[in-house]
């Protein structure tokens, strides 16, 4: 008996020492290690975006109306979602700060590039240095601290301008107030003259009279082909005015036409717009979709 009591007094002892050792143990480091922002900086407040490099041309965006433009190295429609990337570096979180002494050791010298974000306040710099060979992130410095970050910030910046246009034929705003498209001089078309309409009611009201669509598949033809549909990449071109080619207009409530010339079928449909001279290449599949409505002609 007496010793099954000092038995149960050892084991007692022994989780009383497994307590207290778990509760006075040194915190795991992760734990412990202050997590920073590196900014406080707000999203919605910028109106412009600069990026710049030691020997190439710099990128930047304007806010108009909104939405962000690309005003160099080319004007165009900016990719809002590829701005909206490069601007996230100031939500960036890291366990490393350190003071913003001898640039050189992280490539600050001379940074790779420079990112620069004007809000309504100032304008906020961030550099971006060399690679820490052990975490493989990126020295940043901004605000007199250097900053451990992910390279996929400097990649967002870095991207090569023509991917930072939008790829989507219709600006927003012109997707939002589609009532119909003339496809009448596009070949498929011409003998008929086709034109596809919605009314002040929501019902499709097409130009041939042998024409039985259903209203569902039409709504999911214009959502799918002009609401949502985007290019796999774009080119500027210089229109030519002289030339001919198959052609078609959207048409908005406003009362504005927006007009796309077909340029080429196979093996990209190419559809071009000229008053912003850009061309944009689709799927074959998908640029066919695009201006043959499911009119389920009789």
């Amino acid at each position: 008996m007496k010793n099954r009591w000092l038995l149960n007094l050892g084991l007692l002892a022994l989780v009383v020492g497994i307590a207290l050792f778990l509760h006075f143990r040194p915190q795991d480091q992760a734990q412990t290690v202050n997590e920073y922002e590196i900014s406080q900086l707000k999203m919605g407040n910028f109106t412009a975006v600069k990026v710049e490099f030691p020997a190439q041309a710099p990128v930047a965006f304007e806010k108009v109306g909104g939405a962000w433009r690309m005003t160099a190295p080319y004007q165009s429609r900016a990719d809002q979602m590829s701005v909206q990337r490069i601007l996230s570096i100031i939500a960036a979180k890291t366990k490393i700060k350190l003071p913003a002494t001898d640039l050189a050791k992280y490539g600050l010298d001379n940074p790779l590039l420079k990112l620069k974000l004007t809000d309504n306040t100032a304008t906020h710099l961030f550099e971006f240095g060399t690679y820490n060979p052990v975490t493989e992130e990126q020295y940043v410095v901004f605000n007199d601290a250097v900053y451990l970050l992910p390279g996929s910030y400097s990649e967002a910046a870095s991207t090569q301008p023509i991917e930072l246009v939008d790829k989507r034929p219709l600006t927003l705003a012109e997707s939002k107030q589609i009532v119909g498209l003339d496809l009448g001089r596009l070949e498929q078309w011409e003998e008929i003259r086709l034109n596809v309409d919605v009314d002040d009611q929501g019902k499709w009201q097409i130009t041939e009279p042998k024409a039985k669509p259903t209203q569902n598949e039409m709504n999911e033809w214009l959502d799918f082909s002009w609401k949502q549909s985007m290019a796999t990449s774009v080119e500027f071109y210089t229109p030519d005015r002289k030339a001919t080619y198959p052609s078609f207009e959207v048409k908005l409530k406003n009362g504005k036409k927006v007009h796309f010339d077909k340029l080429q079928e196979s093996p990209e449909y190419l559809l071009a717009r000229p008053d912003e001279g850009i061309i944009y290449h689709f799927p074959n599949d998908v640029g066919f979709t695009m201006v043959n409505p499911p009119i389920n002609l009789k």
